[in-house]
């Protein structure tokens, strides 16, 4: 009988839960798992061995999607079902186990949360996996050239959460000047298809032969593009935890979020964020609103280039180099 997993809507919230897939193959050997999630982590769940079906859940009015997943599930007799969303939908169909996420405290990151609810000493870190195919495929949109690639995130669903496109432009400048700790690099600038426009100003801003733009690529082809950079920077989006789970060195920019709870996950991630906190952000009228513009500001370029570079030096004394970087549960 299978195990049916119910993860979250938002990619990133997805991504840092997909520790939980190889500790319940553990836990029920031989069953199949069905991971159902909003419609963006799909591909990169489908991607997984471990996983046999990936379902999407696409939010329908009046919880409609609920009520669609309900229609998939119910002539199963499951083995077990885990709901991370904390619904009742467990104890609608038929199971043997069931096993439903509480009330989030506001205190936990999602992946020490996740590591309690599933009773595991070892962290239930984000996993990942990509097949030959896609690599190949990352590999000839990259290209050939072999100089080191830094990747950059700047866009988000809000611009408040967005740094300004300028300053990721001087950073870029900065990380890859000649005196710069990436001298040389090119600059791989990702975000899905709509935030192109947002980020005129940055691709702009980088010559022809250095650009890499990456907006819209399949996110495990991503995925397997950003296991090779040596660094990524973003905002606080689904793509910073995808970087962050392909073994990148990761620097997250934080504002009108809460980086305890949402922090990149892994050996070499970093945060900035304003000294502005979350809450003090949450009492703006403006708040959550597009005319709230950039919160970010207060984040110089020079602060994310030292924060950079000390995160940089640390992952070359110890990593392997990022042309040898392995998928986390290994590629298929």
């Amino acid at each position: 009988m299978p195990v049916l997993l119910i993860m979250s809507n938002p990619l990133g919230d997805t991504i840092l839960a997909t520790g939980a897939v190889p500790i319940l193959a553990a836990r029920y050997p031989g069953e199949p798992i069905v991971a159902a999630s909003g419609p963006a982590a799909v591909p990169l769940l489908a991607a997984m061995p471990k996983v046999a079906a990936a379902w999407s859940m696409t939010r329908l009015p009046w919880g409609g999607h609920w009520r669609a997943l309900w229609i998939k599930a119910r002539r199963t007799k499951w083995t077990a079902v885990v709901d991370l969303r904390g619904s009742a939908f467990a104890y609608t169909v038929r199971a043997r186990d069931r096993f439903v996420l509480g009330r989030d405290d506001k205190t936990q990151h999602r992946v020490d949360r996740l590591s309690a609810f599933l009773g595991t000493a070892v962290p239930a870190a984000p996993q990942l996996t990509w097949t030959q195919d896609q690599i190949a495929a990352a590999r000839q949109r990259i290209g050939e050239d072999e100089r080191s690639i830094l990747a950059l995130g700047p866009g988000a669903k809000w611009i408040g959460k967005t740094w300004p496109p300028d300053r990721y432009a001087a950073l870029a400048q900065a990380l890859t000047a000649a005196e710069g700790p990436l001298a040389g690099a090119r600059v791989l600038i990702a975000g899905a298809p709509d935030e192109r426009m947002a980020a005129t100003l940055l691709l702009d801003a980088i010559p022809d032969e250095q650009r890499i733009e990456a907006f819209g690529w399949p996110l495990p082809e991503l995925a397997a593009a950003l296991s090779t950079v040596a660094l990524y920077v973003g905002n606080d989006t689904g793509l910073m935890h995808l970087a962050a789970a392909t073994g990148a060195p990761t620097l997250g920019l934080f504002g009108p979020s809460r980086d305890r709870l949402y922090r990149p996950w892994g050996r070499f991630t970093r945060t900035v964020r304003t000294a502005t906190s979350f809450e003090e952000f949450a009492r703006l009228p403006t708040f959550g609103k597009p005319e709230s513009g950039s919160l970010l500001r207060e984040i110089t370029v020079d602060r994310v280039s030292e924060e950079a570079g000390a995160l940089l030096a640390e992952a070359a004394d110890t990593a392997v180099p990022s042309s040898q970087r392995p998928c986390p549960d290994g590629c298929n």
